[in-house]
């Protein structure tokens, strides 16, 4: 498909004047559909747009009155933070019949209401689809029955449908990632790592049931998460003869030292024949067969509760934004689209084709062709279980390819969250390939001290959950001790390296690629996964640990715009960590609802300060209480925190006070997000397998020699897909002195964060505008990707 032209979108030439939006939710609640709505209401109000919150979902909608009721700019703020949905979510009876439907257009004509924002699952999307196609018919009867003046079937001749899925089961086909779904994720694993706790102190087995009655994704992403032993989906039931398989895998887990075991069973868990899997049949048959203290706890609707995360709230924006963008530039011959997300770009699909492909997974469930089920959920869901199935399951000795190969495992740099899930995936699919692994203490400088050691399968576990780096990390580059770490490559026979870190193993790499041209023993397959808070790798959308920081933004700043509730109006200025890279303080202002973010990659002036404190000044001067500025640490060497929180303060000079906070190493520390759990250990999986892969290719007359640039290569996540690029083609890329990529896609979120904080701005939208189609999953014999 041709890629579209860039284009760019003004205040003064989007146009919304004389439309009216009308948004709604539907179905369950799922967090993150209130930044959806905000969203909704701010981008439509930007370009001119009457815009109207619907109260209830569709029984506000056939019920009309005070549940129609027009939405303003400030009826939005301090909505970002809270779950569920403020303006009211309901199943409606009524809408599925003619009359309700009836009922509804009759509302909506009264408001000269024509385009539609939906939030909801599959069954409200196919409702409002449904009301679109009987549009036309509606109007006439109700002018039929006296109820609208005939114009008003000209005037209103079209109704136009943009949906949002907001579904914590992350159920919907035609999207990696359902809004909410992030978020009843992070409630699973804040469980699980609680759990886990307890668990190891009673040498017990707990068995935890999530939601899912059709869908296993909760379960199956919590448990490659977490590292369970076993999970249950309804669409990959388990082979006859289950019951034992898994007694045996519990036993030997115990039987290598381990104190707990965690089973995850997602609600609709069943057999091969259809018979439901629930917690407690799990628990008795392993207190039947093993004896062990095991105890179910089944998480309910906590997972639909609390806050949503970070990346619902970007999500959530970022696809409101986009529903809005569809409806200006709809026509009465554009088909309902649903707007969605694939890889890390926001897409626009046809809606029945979604809705048609969920429905075929579940026809597929029911004939029992669980492997066309699993193919249906697409390429991220067949990746999630491949992997979980590759590193929860370890061959006997027997079956283990002897590849006679050692692999060495280091990280580099800062440590950040994420990183041991990266090494526990490394470690694991390595000695599944057959090789040897080895782990690296302290980086480099613990190489050159010979600080090597091999590590076996067990000695992994229970590192998904753990912050920091287990094996240690220093940011010391190889050149200082290139001589010493030669010498341990040849003592320690090192066939191949896989580097987690960040800008530093950049930089290592291309020290070692050089090395290469004096010391063979570098000639070897050489691969980096990005891992820092900062986000600043050349060749990567995203790095691990960044949405782990990213969240811990986030909470810091919804507790700290708490701390301002009752109090007259303030200000907030807010340093973030990130170097010269603004990341941190770009995404986490527009999910934090920043009213402005300074970044070194956009230079800003005194001119800028004080148009920020002006528009600050208007908006104190409504209901708007409180506000949130955010500062990359690097941004200017002149404007600190201390001079801006000065300016603001003396600039707000009795309209306002300021505070300022600097975040500091908070931001590195904690256990990963379930995000960076998952995103390390398949990109890591991925890595390994690639270095499998070099091996064989590379392995001539005895011995691996590798010298090309292909075999020294960064692995990252760009737009769709995980692509690996050689070090030395990205130098071109790189910005060495501010330690920065000289292009970053997240700078494309900034004018959004700006729109919706009420500045007028110009809007990227290159990548919006063109209606794809959903493509059906056939993965090839060969393919090792590991999508998101």
């Amino acid at each position: 498909m041709a890629q579209p032209q860039s284009k760019k979108i003004f205040f003064e030439n989007l146009s919304g004047a004389g439309k009216a939006i009308a948004v709604l939710t539907s179905g369950g609640d799922a967090q993150g559909m209130n930044a959806a709505v905000r969203a909704v209401v701010r981008m439509g109000l930007y370009v001119g747009a009457k815009v109207y919150f619907i109260h209830e979902g569709y029984q506000g909608m056939v019920d009309g009155g005070e549940n129609i009721e027009e939405a303003s700019w400030e009826s939005v703020s301090s909505m970002l933070q809270v779950g569920g949905t403020v303006i009211g979510s309901a199943r409606c009876k009524e809408f599925r019949s003619h009359e309700g439907r009836l009922k509804a257009a009759h509302n909506l004509v009264q408001q000269g209401i024509t385009n539609l924002c939906v939030i909801g699952g599959d069954g409200s999307l196919t409702g409002a689809n449904l009301f679109r196609e009987e549009w036309s018919g509606l109007l006439t009867e109700l002018v039929e029955q006296g109820l609208i003046e005939a114009d008003a079937v000209q005037k209103y001749s079209a109704l136009h449908i943009v949906g949002m899925v907001g579904s914590i089961d992350n159920d919907f086909c035609g999207t990696d990632m359902t809004i909410g779904t992030d978020s009843a994720l992070h409630r699973i694993i804040e469980v699980v790592d609680a759990i886990m706790t307890t668990a190891q102190s009673h040498q017990r087995t707990f068995v935890l049931e999530v939601m899912g009655r059709h869908c296993g994704y909760l379960a199956l992403v919590s448990a490659l998460a977490c590292g369970a032993d076993w999970v249950l989906i309804p669409e990959m039931p388990p082979e006859d003869g289950w019951e034992d398989k898994m007694c045996e895998k519990l036993s030997a887990t115990r039987s290598r030292g381990t104190r707990l075991n965690i089973i995850i069973v997602a609600e609709g868990a069943i057999d091969r024949h259809g018979k439901p899997i629930t917690s407690g049949i799990v628990k008795d048959l392993v207190v039947k067969c093993l004896g062990f203290d095991t105890r179910v706890t089944i998480l309910g609707h906590v997972q639909r509760g609390g806050t949503p995360s970070a990346f619902d709230r970007i999500l959530a924006s970022r696809m409101g934004v986009e529903a809005v963008l569809a409806l200006l530039e709809t026509t009465a011959n554009t088909p309902a689209c649903v707007v969605s997300l694939c890889g890390n770009q926001s897409v626009r699909l046809p809606l029945m084709e979604c809705v048609q492909m969920t429905q075929e997974v579940q026809r597929a469930m029911d004939g029992k062709r669980f492997e066309e089920a699993v193919k249906l959920r697409g390429r991220s869901f067949e990746n999630n279980l491949k992997t979980y199935k590759l590193l929860a399951h370890r061959k006997p000795e027997s079956e283990l390819p002897i590849s006679n190969f050692n692999v060495a495992v280091l990280n580099v740099g800062a440590p950040s969250a994420g990183m041991n899930a990266a090494v526990r995936s490394a470690v694991r699919v390595g000695i599944s390939e057959g090789h040897k692994m080895f782990a690296v203490s302290d980086g480099f400088e613990g190489f050159s001290k010979g600080q090597i050691k091999e590590i076996k399968w067990a000695d992994v576990g229970g590192w998904t959950g753990q912050g920091g780096s287990l094996l240690g990390t220093k940011r010391t580059l190889p050149a200082k001790h290139v001589d010493k770490i030669a010498e341990q490559m040849r003592e320690h026979n090192i066939n191949a390296l896989l580097i987690v870190g960040g800008f530093e193993a950049f930089l290592s790499l291309l020290e070692l690629l050089t090395a290469r041209g004096k010391y063979d023993e570098f000639c070897v397959p050489m691969v980096m996964v990005p891992a820092t808070v900062s986000n600043n790798v050349p060749g990567s959308d995203l790095s691990i640990g960044a949405d782990t920081a990213l969240n811990a933004i986030t909470a810091t700043c919804d507790r700290i715009k708490q701390s301002a509730s009752g109090t007259k109006r303030r200000v907030f200025i807010i340093e973030t960590m990130g170097g010269y890279c603004g990341y941190l303080a770009s995404v986490g202002g527009l999910a934090a609802g920043a009213d402005a973010a300074y970044i070194y990659e956009e230079p800003f002036d005194i001119r800028d300060l004080q148009a920020n404190v002006e528009h600050l000044t208007e908006k104190m001067k409504t209901s708007i209480q409180r506000g949130l500025v955010l500062r990359n640490e690097n941004c200017n060497e002149n404007y600190t925190t201390d001079f801006i929180y000065q300016l603001y303060s003396e600039e707000g000079r009795g309209v306002f006070d300021s505070r300022k906070n600097v975040l500091g190493h908070m931001q590195q520390g904690g256990a990963p997000s379930p995000f960076d759990r998952n995103f390390g250990t398949k990109i890591s999986a991925k890595a390994m397998q690639w270095v499998t892969k070099k091996l064989v290719e590379t392995f001539r007359q005895g011995r691996v020699f590798a010298n090309t640039e292909d075999t020294c290569c960064l692995l990252g996540m760009r737009g769709r897909a995980l692509v690996f690029q050689p070090v030395v083609q990205l130098k071109g890329e790189t910005d060495f002195v501010h330690r920065i990529p000289k292009e970053q896609w997240w700078l494309k979120l900034r004018p959004l964060m700006k729109i919706l904080a009420k500045y007028k701005t110009s809007y990227d939208v290159s990548d919006s505008g063109q209606l794809e189609h959903v493509v059906r999953n056939r993965p090839r014999e060969s393919d090792a990707s590991v999508a998101m």
